[in-house]
């Protein structure tokens, strides 16, 4: 070896050993949700399920790309694994927490390696308890597999948060008689496999967070129609629904109408498909907007019919869905909108404009109330499903449309949704594109609706406009909008049990 060369080669740094990926994707509010050191393009889950035993088996392809050198990755899941390979591969693997599988594979993973992982795994979902809860839930005639911000550890591993989105296929072996509803289209009719059982097959072909994937299976009629945009709708309602059954229909069935509207507001649907699915009386205590297709308890329409949580829901297809949160710190960016859009239904309807809504609002929760205690734009784990960030998200949402004028305002709706499509957004991108779009320092606005834990003083600092101002000058004015009632029963709901 010649001396130059002898130097050259000393002067080379040695590559670093590959290292075990984070338990972590990064979020500051559930810091072991998610995972470091990949990014999962597609999952392909075909799970068995035996109704009477809530056992459940199954087999998870996931299909991800390395994002560094890894010595051994994570999954989020908890049933029983039976075996895991990695690109054909027999890897080891072993529990780690409450909701953590550390895979150490066979052979060294390199940065953009693409990888075939497949999960073998079997238990029974509703006596598994993580983060402090079972999410899973048993019902008298199948299961569902629904939750926020956690539900699929119990029914498939994966790469547990929102960042990273994926494409699904899900398919579902039950026995004969048995339906199951899930996300997307079939792309296939339900098919008999084997003796005494049917095999029911989904497809969602754009990008999903992982908490929106579902499963209902049990005894549900099925309606299907096509909407005014050519897509395919799947509305299904239990078989038990019982004094709701009418209400419910004359609710989910207007989803194709609702989607209709929504689009003129929050630009073009995101999605292949549409539709709700209405689960029995006492089986949840909330709604969700899983995409494409989302799930409502039947209580929801216990007094009549209520297109406001249907509106609610499917405007999540847009803040929530298509648009994800970068951290679940953002979580106004879904609720404060989806509720808002409850409000822009009432004054469509002309049973009460957001302006008398505002007010309403403004003027039903006293200074005193620890209602405003709670931050929207920084809520705090326990209260991401606070009624602060329904009710004063929504008041939030209002005051940035006084501040920038309705011109703007319905711009920047439909140019948020357009850029971050498929993505994720944080609420400082979404100021900073209010901004550009309308020209004018928000700090004021955002800082006092969103981080101020107090009542704001309309008129002063934070206030949007004249229209603000004289609603805090008829303090103590409450006439009560139409649409309150309604819409008031949709946030508690929500507020009080969704996704625990």
């Amino acid at each position: 070896m010649t001396a130059a060369l002898a130097v050259v080669l000393a002067g080379t740094p040695a590559q670093a050993a590959p290292a075990p990926g984070a338990p972590g994707i990064g979020d500051s509010y559930f810091p072991d949700y998610g995972n470091g050191g990949y990014d999962v393009s597609h999952y392909d889950i075909r799970v068995r399920y035996y109704p009477g035993s809530d056992v459940l088996t199954g087999t998870t392809t996931i299909l991800a790309r390395a994002t560094e050198d890894l010595s051994s990755f994570n999954l989020d899941f908890v049933l029983n694994v039976t075996s895991i390979k990695v690109n054909g591969w027999t890897a080891t693997y072993a529990r780690q927490g409450d909701h953590e599988v550390v895979v150490t594979a066979p052979r060294p993973i390199t940065r953009n390696q693409y990888l075939t992982i497949v999960v073998q795994y079997e238990g029974v979902p509703s006596e598994v308890v993580a983060a402090g809860y079972t999410a899973w839930t048993k019902t008298a005639d199948g299961a569902l597999a629904i939750g926020q911000p956690e539900i699929a550890w119990w029914w498939y591993p994966s790469n547990d948060h929102p960042r990273d989105k994926a494409t699904f296929d899900i398919s579902v072996l039950v026995p004969d008689g048995v339906e199951v509803l899930s996300n997307g289209v079939m792309p296939r009719a339900p098919r008999a496999e084997i003796p005494g059982w049917t095999r029911w097959s989904w497809r969602s072909a754009r990008p999903m967070a992982t908490y929106l994937a579902f499963m209902a299976i049990g005894q549900y009629e099925i309606v299907q129609d096509v909407a005014p945009n050519g897509q395919q709708v799947i509305n299904a309602y239990s078989e038990n629904l019982g004094e709701f059954a009418e209400s419910a229909r004359a609710s989910v069935q207007r989803t194709s109408e609702v989607v209709d509207w929504e689009q003129g507001v929050f630009g073009p649907y995101p999605f292949e498909a549409q539709g709700g699915v209405v689960v029995a009386p006492q089986t949840i205590g909330f709604a969700l907007e899983n995409q494409t297709r989302s799930t409502y308890a039947a209580e929801f329409f216990r007094r009549g019919s209520d297109p406001y949580v249907v509106v609610h829901e499917n405007a999540h297809q847009w803040f929530g869905d298509s648009v994800a949160v970068d951290t679940w710190q953002n979580i106004w960016l879904n609720e404060g909108f989806a509720s808002y859009a409850e409000w822009l239904w009432s004054e469509e309807t002309g049973e009460g404009t957001a302006d008398e809504l505002f007010e309403f609002y403004y003027n039903l929760y006293p200074a005193t109330s620890s209602f405003w205690t709670v931050k929207p734009g920084d809520p705090g784990p326990p209260n991401i499903f606070h009624p602060a960030v329904y009710d004063r998200g929504a008041m939030a949402v209002h005051q940035i449309r006084l501040a920038i004028g309705d011109n703007a305002f319905f711009a920047l709706l439909k140019a948020w949704t357009a850029a971050r499509k498929d993505s994720v957004g944080n609420i400082a991108q979404f100021q900073a594109l209010a901004e550009a779009i309308s020209g004018r320092d928000l700090d004021a606005v955002f800082t006092t609706w969103l981080y101020t834990p107090s009542k704001p003083t309309l008129g002063l600092a934070g206030a949007a406009s004249a229209r603000s101002a004289a609603a805090g000058a008829r303090a103590g004015v409450t006439a009560e909008p139409k649409s309150y009632q309604k819409i008031n029963a949709v946030h508690q709901d929500l507020a009080a049990a969704k996704g625990r």
